[in-house]
């Protein structure tokens, strides 16, 4: 599942990225590497970023940056690492 696609209030943890260079470096340099848990906080009124939480520091991300992240859901909601 790509983290664009996660419901609020749910938390993932990081598989792979699917992009390469700049963008590449800015999602691993925001802590979106491989094993790490996500949770879903809020979503703007449009929609567009939504709030996550990632190492303990709440982060908005658009949607353009989220689909390049592909994460398996955590079904019971951990303590974000």
């Amino acid at each position: 599942m790509k983290l664009t696609n996660i419901p609020i209030g749910k938390s993932g943890k990081v598989m792979r990225l699917t992009c390469q260079g700049q963008k590449r470096r800015r999602l691993l340099d925001l802590g979106l590497i491989p094993g790490t848990i996500v949770r879903a906080k809020q979503k703007s009124p449009f929609g567009d970023p939504i709030a996550f939480e990632i190492r303990g520091a709440t982060m908005a991300l658009r949607s353009e940056e989220t689909e390049a992240v592909i994460i398996e859901e955590v079904k019971k909601n951990k303590k974000v690492s």
